[in-house]
């Protein structure tokens, strides 16, 4: 430890103003070789990730639409939920083990969909599926990622979910499905709410594009981040892995919000949902859900699971944080099919607060990515250990053994919100 003063705009407070920090960072002025062993909590491994990543690729993974009211709303609401502390409870044989759609894994949470992920490290997709394997819990890969379907099913030889993202050319998503069968994906990943891409600011001001633009105050940033440029320049790709050589036009576009506005298409429907169904042989998976209209849809036309979720803040700036719709799609769908949680989680406890309100999973994106880009490897695994020991802390003292035991009960005051609603149910039976 140094002792030198952190930068105001690196302190975790300048994250969500107004809020303690989440933890004491660790002197984050050489981050690439600032051991994991000493990051102790996400925020850790955001910041070492903010001092290594440049800026444009950093600030896509970590910022929100708009005036990233939604986005800000998701750790607000989250923190605001307050946990039930029990005492003298025997905890000794607690297991954080469970089922995703019937997958074994070791913690009720998944990797979830981030595109470019390869640019906060080089071979970013198939360092954080690697992760995932070792950790026992399942990894996915997005459309837009950098490195392809391929790419990860050879490095990895183990199934994990692909996101699909569906675009005008329906021959392009029956082709990508196709791959995602053949690389023996166990689960599709249908995500919902991008049918139009919500205004980033900061990916606009920044002139963000893949690879990064040939500018002066890109050279000097790039300059200044050895470790990732070095670990770019070894990387098997520098582009969209899984749409150059397969979408026409694809191999010379390197601004993702261009393409995204010319191919994703605003006429997607609950047909195309069916239409996917049909031709996809594994679990289906929507994400994108925060109403209880659309959850009921959904399990109408065949979905395994469900994603509550806002997209990161990222899209429709305005909407409900995900941990506040989570309540109600639960109430509506969570008897019909598996309902996963994602949009804010940053701890365990976030964690234990999503499962209690009715997930019986979770998917975890910036928390993973900010490992991904303070370590690579090590830093995702050191991410998904975090989040794993906090919950269990949290099981312990909560007085919970098993996950299939967390509800209510383990929050202030939700006994009784549980009775109380039952009571409502019976009545309106009556």
């Amino acid at each position: 430890m140094t002792g030198r003063v952190i930068p105001a705009e690196l302190r975790p407070q300048a994250a969500f103003p107004g809020r303690p920090a989440l933890c004491y960072p660790i002197d984050v002025t050489t981050p690439e070789t600032a051991p994991m062993k000493h990051m102790t909590c996400i925020e850790d491994l955001r910041i070492a990730a903010r001092r290594r990543v440049p800026r444009a690729f950093f600030d896509y993974a970590d910022s929100g639409s708009y005036s990233e009211e939604t986005f800000r709303a998701n750790r607000e609401d989250l923190a605001h939920i307050k946990l039930r502390q029990r005492v003298l409870v025997d905890v000794s044989g607690r297991s954080t083990a469970t089922t995703i759609l019937g997958q074994k894994v070791s913690a009720p949470f998944a990797l979830a969909p981030i595109g470019l992920a390869g640019m906060q490290h080089g071979d970013g997709e198939i360092l954080a599926a690697k992760a995932a394997n070792e950790a026992g819990i399942p990894f996915t890969l997005s459309t837009m990622s950098i490195c392809s379907i391929e790419d990860v099913a050879a490095a990895t030889r183990k199934p994990f979910w692909f996101q699909l993202y569906v675009i005008k050319d329906r021959g392009f998503s029956k082709d990508i499905l196709s791959r995602a069968a053949e690389a023996k994906c166990s689960a599709l990943v249908l995500t919902v709410d991008l049918q139009v891409l919500g205004q980033r600011h900061r990916d606009i001001k920044n002139g963000m594009t893949v690879p990064p633009e040939i500018k002066l105050s890109n050279i000097i940033d790039v300059a200044t981040k050895p470790a990732w440029a070095w670990s770019i320049l070894k990387g098997k790709r520098k582009t969209f892995g899984n749409l150059a050589g397969h979408v026409k036009g694809m191999e010379n576009v390197n601004s993702l919000a261009a393409w995204i506005g010319g191919q994703f298409d605003p006429a997607l429907s609950w047909k195309d949902v069916e239409w996917i169904k049909n031709i996809w042989p594994g679990k289906l998976i929507i994400k994108g859900i925060l109403d209880e209209e659309d959850a009921k849809t959904a399990v109408k036309l065949g979905a395994d699971a469900i994603v509550v979720s806002n997209h990161g803040g990222r899209q429709l700036d305005g909407a409900p944080s995900s941990i506040s719709a989570l309540p109600r799609v639960a109430q509506a769908v969570g008897s019909d099919t598996e309902v996963l949680f994602d949009g804010g989680i940053r701890t365990g406890a976030d964690i234990m607060r999503a499962l209690a309100l009715g997930a019986r999973s979770c998917l975890i994106g910036r928390a993973y990515i900010y490992g991904l880009g303070a370590g690579g490897q090590a830093g995702v695994a050191k991410a998904i250990d975090i989040l794993k020991k906090e919950f269990d802390v949290t099981m312990a003292l909560t007085g919970v053994n098993k996950v299939s035991e967390i509800g209510p009960q383990v929050l202030v005051g939700g006994a009784a919100k549980k009775k109380a609603a039952a009571v409502k149910r019976k009545k309106a039976a009556e």
